[in-house]
């Protein structure tokens, strides 16, 4: 074996035995959940008096569902005369309209709701929030997306934590209004489903941080005050806000119960620009955070987890090393015989992959007891979308590490509840031209990577190659096709769905 080989061998196992690492930590996360079970937040006595809540709705560019939003909002079982609710409109196109006369509507009705539009976007949402709460009357202050549907009951369920005067934030898990209408809207539904029952319930349950998720949660204002307000140095302020409250000594309460629909994104490039804007934000709030997190008075455990927390996401560019590796190793070892591969490889690849589905398996088991088998047919597929991302989610974690700024890109939402629904003949599709064929070029080299496999009968590694292959051709595939294809492209999504 030359220099060349032994470094290709060396660069390769060293970027797989940390992804490795990182599988291993959702065990630790399956393990937490069952070990806290008794750590769950109950319910508690309601607030007496019940207190003035500002309810703040972000939106920007939103015509499609801002309706439904503030339609849902008022409609909460909550005394009006204690609702405070702003529209924060950014918009530039017939939103402004569409938003203005739904808040005229329920001002009639005799709402105290207000329409505040910002003729620039500074600090993007962050920044609208921070002008809404600073004419806010309220002393807790709920936030609503605009694709989310809060369900009637939601302050009187999520207010009474607040009981404690420790606590500083209430998050309610997301539900999916559109899970059922394709097999993308499926997946998305599963991975947040991990990223709220098992993520968020094993942290809050070990007595870990987590995070405020930007929406479908309640605030004290005073932690955010004392936190140093709304900042719009990262793409991800939410993060960025949890962690520095949390600093300061406040406690956040998730409410796995307590479930608030929103619409999912159905179409693919929608799909990848909310992915690089949440791994983007995490790696400035890494970059940040981080030495300030590891260096405070906190329980190590507490540290360690939050180190996993932040830098979860610096595994895309280990994704990237392991495809361009993959095929070079594989040959290198050929020659030096298949069953060494198989000896060291499959190991660490099944460490690094039966740990998503382990995770992914006991989270559908938790949030749905009824059907959970039914769903668990998608998880190859979501493994596989997952690898797909790393493109993606590569170039979004290179831009904060070389602190590129970018603009705050809203994830488009189309009203799309039901299969049959439009969205090809609506606004606000993102284009993307050569990340989707850098991602197809990825998939044709693990193509030519599986034929050789076969052609060599080195079928142990097959199920891992299959992922990385359907992955990128999925996601670059599912791209130009909704790109370019019309009517097509939507049919294909409602067939995949059904």
């Amino acid at each position: 074996m030359n220099l060349s080989e032994l470094a290709t061998l060396a660069a390769y196992f060293f970027v797989l035995s940390i992804l490795a690492f990182y599988g291993w930590h959702r065990y630790v996360m399956v393990y937490w959940y069952k070990r806290y079970a008794d750590h769950v937040p109950g319910p508690r006595p309601q607030l007496d008096p019940l207190p003035v809540v500002t309810i703040q709705l972000p939106i920007f560019n939103e015509m499609y569902v801002v309706d439904r939003l503030i339609d849902a909002v008022c409609r909460m079982d909550y005394p009006k005369e204690l609702m405070e609710i702003q529209v924060l409109d950014d918009s530039t196109d017939e939103t402004v309209d569409v938003a203005a006369l739904a808040v005229r509507r329920w001002q009639l009705q005799g709402f105290n709701i207000s329409y505040l539009r910002r003729t620039d976007r500074t600090g993007y949402k962050a920044g609208a929030l921070e002008a809404g709460m600073n004419v806010a009357e309220g002393r807790y202050i709920a936030i609503f997306d605009a694709d989310f549907v809060p369900p009637a009951d939601f302050l009187h369920r999520a207010l009474p934590q607040f009981g404690d005067p420790q606590v500083g934030m209430v998050q309610a898990r997301w539900g999916h209004i559109n899970a059922d209408y394709s097999t993308l809207t499926r997946i998305q539904s599963i991975m947040l489903d991990g990223h709220f029952v098992l993520e968020h319930g094993s942290r809050n349950r070990a007595g870990c941080f987590f995070n405020f998720n930007g929406t479908a949660g309640i605030w004290r204002r005073d932690a955010i005050e004392q936190a140093g307000g709304w900042q719009h140095d990262t793409l991800t302020e939410d993060l960025d806000l949890s962690y520095r409250a949390q600093l300061k000594g406040w406690r956040f309460v998730f409410m796995q119960d307590v479930i608030t629909p929103a619409e999912l994104p159905v179409e693919m490039n929608s799909f990848k620009s909310q992915q690089f804007r949440w791994a983007k934000g995490s790696i400035q709030t890494c970059i940040k955070l981080l030495p300030q997190l590891l260096s405070a008075d906190l329980p190590f455990r507490v540290k360690a987890e939050a180190f996993f927390h932040l830098s979860a996401n610096f595994n895309y560019l280990l994704m990237v090393a392991l495809c361009v590796l993959m095929f070079p190793s594989m040959y290198v070892r050929y020659n030096m015989g298949w069953s060494e591969m198989l000896l060291i490889d499959i190991p660490m690849f099944f460490a690094a992959t039966f740990s998503v589905v382990n995770f992914y398996a006991f989270c559908q088991m938790q949030a749905y007891p009824q059907d959970w088998k039914t769903r668990l047919k998608y998880l190859p597929l979501l493994m596989a979308v997952g690898i797909g991302l790393s493109v993606n989610n590569t170039r979004a974690v290179l831009e904060a590490i070389l602190g590129k700024q970018s603009e705050f890109v809203r994830t488009p939402k189309h009203g799309v509840e039901r299969n049959g629904d439009d969205w090809i003949g609506k606004k606000y599709h993102q284009l993307m031209i050569w990340q989707p064929m850098l991602e197809l070029a990825l998939g044709l080299y693990f193509t030519g990577t599986v034929f050789y496999a076969l052609a060599n009968g080195i079928y142990g590694t097959l199920p891992f190659l299959v992922l990385f292959q359907v992955g990128f051709l999925y996601m670059g595939g599912m791209s130009l096709l909704q790109q370019f294809g019309g009517e097509e492209a939507e049919l294909s999504t409602q067939i995949a769905g059904e």
